[in-house]
């Protein structure tokens, strides 16, 4: 039947609205699964746009919808499941869908929300290459605005489910939701599993007339004509038509047609954001980025990529007779073979290129790594077991995958080294950072691919007389035609050609390719094992740092019982709030990825110590960390470009120390800023009222003079206040003898004050022996301390 227009609300979608706000989830859903049921398609039309809204959220992210990305199973069980019932390939919302797709009704999908490229072509009358689009754009009636898509009930359905990931980036994410248990994550698995299934067939979709199939999509007549791409000599819209699947079609056919929209939907919506000319035009710094992907976004991603590599690699074994094959192939083992290069490969390879470009130099880009390395490894996801072996050795790659590694040569290659220009930025001290070249050379490591990526690009640089030009999609696609079973392109079997069609199919005629094993990126990954060392050298003095500082700390000092630790600096890293464990891994991550580094480049013992003398990594004779690079100069020290690099990366810092009166310094986060400021009162008062007293004490040349001058002076600070008038002019007036109650306000002191007095009291001492037992273990260690740093010196007058 003809698509009618949209009806006015009807008294069951006003129902339906009004159960919203009235019902609870489950309920809500129960009595939709009733209607679904009892009712007929014709007055099912009419909400299932709104239905469809409110589960998945309106386009314009207002309206949350069932606000799938965030429910999940562990905080709220009920609606969980519920939900995932209600939209499960064999519930409720999916026979509403079959019964809708039966009666051929079509739904309007704004053009306006389409991805960038694909709307900015419709918007031009140039028709996108993808099938999908085709016979389905309508322009609007008089009085009407924008373009719409007329879809139907599944197309509509999958749209809204796809577009969600996108568009919905407003809603309430709590920081405890992990993406990949949320009910969206669940369904994409479900639905993939589901229509394009590893094992078996897709499932046939329920039928309300018993022994009837659901039609697939009839050829309907073009509502304006379009140029295609490249492509002069005939029309997309036509090799559609003349493709598309009948009404009549075989059930086979209609497995294929439900599997490739499914795929071409998800496909469209989460990867093609970035076109061939838009991904040129972004390569420079001053274009400002139209559409940046999340973490959750790249996860879903990450799912597809995995799963399309097992549904790939369920393909039935060839038969040995070329005849046998064309008669016992089926579609879906048609669609298994080139599900890959004709709907994937392209724009998952501009994706990633705008990723390793754009996205921010932190921990978060492990996405995207770990969804680089799922498509880079196929073999991870093949039904075969490896064998089983006694020694933990790395499995060698078959070469039946060179075949795949040669026409997907870009992903290894030159995504390779825009990984390369983001490790060379960013702090390799840092466990996830190191983490990430770790997995990176792990995988490049692997026995067997270096060779075949090699090979690969020696078949690219192979001369040939006729070069290839941009008619590369008569051999990655098929023939003149949007589906790929409307014929299969003709066999290529020349290797070279393949890889060089693969390359300028991506990156154009002009494209320079840079070796990945040639003297360019050969000194990148030099450069790298140089910044390895570095990193593996100042996380190695970090952690010597740490047990210094621990074996240093006496009993007492843990009490704050000295002064000391209030004039020192903090010279630490945040390593030091992760603590001794993560700096052990990050020496282990980072010691593997250089010994995978050499295996892959053939780097040589010498050549590693040649470079680490060049970058001088050396620690110097003291064995501690040298000062940044920087030149002399009349005005003191200039920093080098590498010096200031070195900083920014934590590599290596000047040793800054505080030079004023230490006690004005600011209040660290382990005091009382009130106890501070209170104490600060009591000893100015007691230094004023006793000044004279201490000096006296002081000059003396006995033990109480020494006593006196290692507790109430700082020799270090009166020999700057002597010759520096800088720092005179920020001292206090009163900067010789005197007393510093500073180190009370620490609230381990605090702490440590309570715990002798509860102990006092335990033991039935009483405040009186508290207070005697604090200032005997206080005079006790004061007299030690004065033995070990004071000594029997006379005093310097």
């Amino acid at each position: 039947m003809a698509a009618p227009h949209l009806q006015q609300p009807s008294f069951l979608l006003a129902t339906l609205k009004a159960d919203c706000v009235n019902k609870p989830f489950a309920q809500r859903c129960h009595d939709l699964e009733t209607v679904i049921e009892e009712l007929p398609a014709k007055e099912l039309h009419g909400i299932f746009p709104w239905l469809v809204e409110s589960i998945f959220g309106s386009l314009d992210g207002i309206i949350v919808g069932w606000n799938l990305r965030c429910l999940q199973g562990r905080t709220n069980p009920n609606e969980y499941s519920v939900a995932l019932d209600f939209l499960d390939p064999s519930g409720p919302m999916m026979k509403l869908v079959y019964k809708l797709q039966a009666e051929e009704y079509r739904y309007d999908f704004p053009v306006s929300y389409l991805p960038g490229p694909v709307k900015a072509s419709i918007q031009e009358q140039v028709l996108p290459e993808c099938s999908l689009y085709h016979n389905k754009v309508q322009f609007p009636s008089s009085g009407g605005l924008g373009l719409n898509l007329a879809l139907n009930p599944f197309e509509y359905y999958m749209f809204y489910f796809a577009i969600s990931l996108i568009t919905q980036k407003n809603s309430p994410v709590t920081h405890h939701v992990s993406p990949s248990n949320s009910a969206y994550f669940i369904l994409v698995d479900t639905y993939l599993k589901c229509f394009l299934p590893t094992e078996g067939s897709v499932l046939p979709p329920p039928s309300s007339n018993p022994g009837g199939a659901i039609p697939s999509p009839t050829p309907r007549s073009p509502a304006v004509p379009f140029s295609s791409y490249g492509m002069h000599h005939t029309s997309l819209l036509k090799r559609h038509i003349a493709h598309q699947p009948s009404v009549n079609a075989d059930p086979a056919s209609q497995e294929i047609w439900r599997s490739e929209t499914l795929l071409q939907i998800f496909v469209e919506m989460w990867l093609h954001h970035y076109s061939l000319e838009m991904y040129q035009k972004m390569q420079s710094p001053h274009v400002k980025e139209s559409f940046k992907p999340t973490e959750e976004h790249v996860l879903v991603v990450r799912l597809l990529v995995k799963h399309l590599h097992a549904f790939s690699n369920s393909l039935k074994p060839e038969p040995l007779s070329p005849s046998a094959h064309s008669h016992t192939a089926s579609p879906l083992e048609e669609f298994k073979r080139v599900v890959i290069p004709r709907f994937v490969q392209e724009k998952l390879y501009i994706f990633l290129q705008h990723c390793f470009g754009h996205w921010p130099l932190d921990a978060s880009f492990r996405a995207v790594l770990e969804m680089w390395l799922s498509y880079l490894q196929p073999w991870r996801y093949a039904p075969e077991k490896p064998p089983q072996s006694t020694e933990p050795l790395p499995r060698s790659v078959s070469d039946k995958w060179a075949a795949f590694i040669q026409e997907n040569l870009l992903m290894y290659t030159k995504l390779f080294v825009g990984f390369l220009n983001r490790a060379l930025r960013t702090d390799l001290v840092s466990p996830k950072n190191a983490l990430m070249v770790f997995r990176v050379a792990k995988v490049f490591a692997q026995p067997n691919l270096a060779e075949m990526i090699l090979k690969g690009e020696q078949l690219f640089l192979e001369p040939e007389l006729v070069i290839p030009h941009r008619q590369h999609r008569f051999f990655m696609s098929p023939t003149l035609g949007g589906s790929f079973l409307s014929s299969r392109s003709p066999a290529v079997t020349d290797a070279s050609f393949k890889v060089k069609s693969h390359v300028y199919s991506l990156e154009g005629q002009d494209f320079q390719y840079k070796q990945m094993f040639g003297a360019e990126v050969r000194n990148l990954v030099l450069k790298l094992a140089q910044l390895i060392c570095q990193a593996q050298q100042t996380a190695k003095s970090i952690s010597d740092h740490s047990a210094e500082t621990m074996a240093s700390q006496s009993f007492f000092s843990w009490f704050r019982f000295t002064p000391s630790e209030v004039n020192g600096s903090y010279t630490g890293n945040d390593l030091d709030e992760i603590g001794q464990d993560s700096i052990k891994k990050t020496d282990e991550y980072l010691e593997k990825a250089l010994e995978y580094l050499c295996q892959i480049f053939k780097l040589s013992e010498a050549q590693l110590t040649q470079m680490m003398m060049k970058c001088g990594t050396a620690q110097d004779e003291n064995g501690k960390k040298q000062l940044p690079d920087c030149i002399a100069s009349e005005n003191g020290l200039i920093l080098t470009p590498l010096g200031r690099y070195q900083i920014i990366n934590g590599l290596r810092r000047f040793e800054l120390q505080y030079q004023g009166d230490t006690e004005l310094q600011p209040i660290r986060s382990y005091e009382n800023a009130a106890l501070v400021r209170l104490l600060f009162r009591l000893s100015s008062l007691l230094n004023q009222r006793f000044a004279d007293q201490m000096e006296v004490l002081c000059s003396r040349d006995d033990f109480v003079g020494r006593l006196c001058r290692y507790h109430l002076t700082n020799p270090q600070l009166a020999q700057k206040i002597r010759y520096s008038p800088v720092v005179r002019d920020r001292m206090s007036h009163n900067w010789g003898p005197r007393i510093s109650l500073r180190f009370l306000a620490s609230y381990r002191t605090l702490i440590s004050l309570l715990m002798i007095y509860f102990l006092a009291s335990w033991f039935y001492v009483g405040p009186v022996g508290c207070t005697f037992i604090i200032l005997t273990g206080y005079f006790l260690y004061a007299v030690i301390m004065t033995f070990f740093f004071e000594g029997w010196k006379p005093h310097e007058h």
